[in-house]
């Protein structure tokens, strides 16, 4: 499970064939390349459907009515101000929160009412926006957490250390050094998490939700806290796990930069309720989504100015 070392993530809308936003010379040609290259990787086969779903909490309601779909191979973005109910979104998908309505559907399987544990086993891992390791276990343990549910015997196997128990143990490892591999980790690889730097945690939180072998990985806040470089080395390999991997990603940020790079799509929410779906340059420009982020006078001053 190989992977470039060369290369900033800054310059990933570049290395993906686009320009940077606010760059020099004609636009129009490659903005159309850019969405049609989008809307082919959306039609290439849905693997989420999020629709209409509704969500309230003793009459606040998170969740008004929001639909989306995600396509195979694409990398999907959630923004939106603060208590927009993108979480609440996430925590839908992973089965912590039971909508009143709507429906939710994963590789054609209806997610409402199954346990977290039934929906990791069909394929959905997340991260999430504080980091939740283990600090007193090393990476490589932390990784091995994530292939819990790949592990075929019981405790009686375990204990003997014979037979299925052994190469199931084996070929766990293997998949947890691939990911070490793949995310640069190995000088930490025997170190406890709780004394690496911040940056290195949420590349481990990153591999061991990778470890579970996802077939659709959500991402909370991948780079909250981080400085620029780690930020970059982070784009970098969440555009690896896209391009490399082929794991479509529904990602919730705050950072319009790292959005506006990475994502194929954006949906942008305020107050539960979807504003704007598109690719980032139609996101970038609705005067909607442009009033929830700054509000109406500073989009008019603008705009007079």
């Amino acid at each position: 499970m190989s992977r470039p070392t060369s290369g900033l993530t800054s310059s990933a809308a570049s290395d993906r064939g686009e320009r940077p936003s606010g760059a020099d010379g004609p636009e129009s040609v490659q903005r159309t390349r850019n969405v049609a290259a989008t809307e082919e990787k959306a039609q290439s086969g849905t693997v989420l459907e999020f629709d209409d779903v509704r969500l309230s909490f003793a009459g606040v309601t998170a969740i008004d009515w929001v639909s989306f779909a995600v396509g195979s191979g694409e990398l999907f973005a959630i923004i939106g101000p603060n208590g927009a109910g993108k979480t609440s979104i996430f925590n839908v998908l992973s089965g912590v929160y039971r909508p009143q309505s709507g429906r939710v559907a994963f590789d054609g399987t209806d997610l409402i009412g199954k346990r977290p544990h039934v929906i990791a086993q069909l394929g959905i891992s997340r991260t999430f926006q504080n980091i939740e390791l283990f600090a007193n276990l090393t990476v490589v343990d932390n990784l091995m957490l994530g292939r819990h549910h790949h592990h075929t015997y019981g405790t009686l196997a375990a204990l003997a250390w014979l037979g299925r128990a052994r190469r199931s143990e084996l070929a766990n490892r293997a998949a947890v050094e691939d990911i070490v591999d793949f995310l640069e980790l190995e000088q930490w690889r025997r170190f406890p998490v709780g004394l690496l730097p911040y940056g290195v945690q949420k590349r481990v939180e990153l591999g061991r939700a990778l470890a579970m072998r996802p077939k659709l990985l959500l991402l909370d806040e991948p780079v909250a806290g981080m400085n620029l470089e780690e930020t970059e080395d982070m784009a970098r390999y969440i555009l690896d796990v896209r391009d490399e991997l082929g794991i479509p990603l529904v990602m919730v940020e705050h950072d319009m930069g790292l959005v506006m790079d990475l994502a194929d799509r954006v949906m942008v929410v305020d107050f539960g309720r979807p504003i704007c779906t598109g690719t980032p340059r139609e996101v970038q420009d609705n005067p909607d989504v442009i009033r929830a982020y700054l509000g109406e006078e500073h989009r008019t001053q603008g705009g007079a100015s």
